[in-house]
């Protein structure tokens, strides 16, 4: 199962790295362009928008997965092995049951903006494309975090050490 898990880690991540080389090229090309030739990239600002929500979740998915979100463990002292594993599977279980409400909301908005064919300033990319691969990708992490969140207190923790 971890194996699997594995392999199909790589389909976001290598998603989300092509993106963000795109967004150091393109950052890289507007800021020569602009200072050398006073002809900046117009849809720069667009680009980055629609890459940095690329990154960020496209590697949502695979990060909760591997519970390797920024934690501060101030209070890990105070919990014996027991109670950790149970609160971090609650945890995980419940911001996958929280994350279901935002995800359906995106779906929404991505439905709405299908339907008025909302488009984007420069180069005029639907705007539904962008909000359904965020809504995809928050359902998978939802998915993911409840899965994980039951085999936390199932079996133990997860955590690769």
């Amino acid at each position: 199962m971890l194996l699997l898990s594995s392999r199909l880690a790589i389909i976001p991540l290598a998603v989300a790295s092509a993106a963000l080389f795109l967004m150091m090229c393109m950052t890289f090309a507007d800021v020569v362009l602009r200072s050398s030739f006073d002809a900046p990239i117009e849809a720069a600002t667009e680009l980055t928008r629609i890459l940095m929500a690329i990154v960020v979740f496209s590697s949502l998915p695979v990060c909760s997965g591997r519970g390797e979100h920024i934690s501060v463990d101030l209070f890990d002292g105070y919990f014996n092995n027991a109670m950790a594993r149970m609160r971090d599977g609650i945890i995980a279980l419940l911001c996958g049951i929280m994350l279901l409400w935002p995800a359906q909301r995106v779906t929404v908005l991505a439905q709405r903006a299908a339907d008025y064919g909302d488009l984007t300033e420069y180069l005029q990319i639907p705007q539904s494309y962008i909000a359904w691969g965020i809504a995809v990708a928050t359902f998978a992490t939802a998915i993911i975090l409840i899965i994980r969140g039951v085999a936390i207190l199932i079996w133990g923790n997860l955590q690769r050490d």
